[in-house]
Order: C-alpha cells, then structure tokens, then sequence
C-alpha cells in the first residue's frame, strides 16, 4: 500500500467546494484500486495453493463473500441492489483471475 492516506482529504460533511469533493473522491479511487490489487494478489495465492483447477470456482464462497459485503453495506445505508450487482462483478472478474492464474502456474 502506498504512503497515501485517506486523512489527506476532507471528509465529507466538511467539503466547501467541489474541488475538495473531487479530491477526495480521487483519493478514495485511487486507494480502492489498491485495495482491489490486495484482492487480485489473494487470488494469486488461491491460485497457488488450489490443486485442482474445479476447485476455483466456489458457487457458495461467492454467495457468501456477497452475503458478506451487503450486510456491511446495509449497515452503512448504502444501495443493495447496486452494489450486489458489483460485488457479483468482482467476484466473477476475481474468479477469472484465479483461474487464469490456476492455469499459467499448473501448465
């Protein structure tokens, strides 16, 4: 992870301006697209670990891994339909990593 961190920004019930709100809202990508590499590279180590290819694709670790991510953003007061669809995404493009990976290591 970078040296960046989320305190160099205003939160935002204290943004004046829409500049600050652009910046936190870049600063706020840019340590999601982190994140998502953290995430990418356990995929790297599931990948690794995994003996058989079949293995890759967990039908009910998807569905708990989403279960999972909307409880924390039911909490939060965020959209559920919205961002079980994106939770769906990410946990596909991350099972096609794994598996990608899965085959480049086990050629």
């Amino acid at each position: 992870m970078s040296d960046h961190n989320i305190q160099n920004i205003k939160p935002p019930p204290h943004c004046e301006t829409m500049a600050e709100v652009r910046n936190g809202v870049d600063e706020v990508d840019r340590q999601l697209v982190e994140l998502l590499a953290l995430r990418f590279g356990y995929m790297d180590a599931a990948a690794r670990i995994k003996d058989e290819k079949s293995d890759v694709r967990d039908e009910e670790r998807k569905a708990q891994v989403i279960a999972n991510a909307m409880d924390l953003a039911q909490k939060y007061g965020l959209p559920i339909e919205q961002l079980s669809k994106i939770w769906d995404d990410l946990v596909e493009a991350s099972i096609a990593h794994e598996s990608d990976k899965w085959d480049d290591l086990h050629r």
